[in-house]
């Protein structure tokens, strides 16, 4: 695979590609394809897609700005093929969608074990020189019923405008 990709702004016609992406990324929650479809759309601007060279989907961020707080970029799920991993691809993602939105501030919610997204969230934060911080947000019990561990509620920023 060669290691350059394309990054873009995802279509509608890019929704079921993107629900099957996320069906191959456990442990992701995996959405309806209703639901990707409308990250498709209704969010393209807020989200991201990468391709490789022969325009196969090898990774998606979904994220919206909060509607209280426009200057908040959520970031709802980050995916990447298992071929295109190891590659820096979700922190390139990630910093295009900075570039391209310029957010104050980044939240995105991460379980304690999974290592690899807060690895990248650290990553983006020491890179942009801004603050990390982290809090209890979902809770297992009170929240999932006991069916998903626990989520903390991640913040990155303030972010400097360019």
């Amino acid at each position: 695979m060669n290691d350059a990709f394309i990054f873009r702004q995802p279509t509608l016609q890019d929704g079921m590609a993107v629900y099957q992406l996320i069906q191959d990324c456990p442990p992701l929650d995996t959405n309806s394809s209703y639901c990707n479809l409308l990250q498709c759309s209704h969010f393209a601007a807020t989200s991201i897609a990468a391709f490789d060279a022969h325009q196969h989907l090898v990774g998606f961020i979904s994220g919206y700005t909060l509607a209280d707080s426009p200057n908040t970029l959520f970031i709802w799920q980050v995916a990447v093929t298992r071929q295109a991993r190891g590659k820096s691809l979700a922190k390139q993602m990630l910093n295009h969608l900075i570039e391209r939105i310029t957010p104050q501030f980044i939240h995105t919610t991460i379980t304690d074990d999974n290592q690899p997204s807060w690895g990248l969230f650290r990553a983006i934060a020491h890179q942009h020189n801004v603050p990390l911080a982290d809090k209890p947000y979902f809770d297992s019990q009170q929240h999932f019923a006991g069916a998903h561990p626990s989520e903390q509620l991640v913040i990155l920023g303030p972010f400097q405008a360019a």
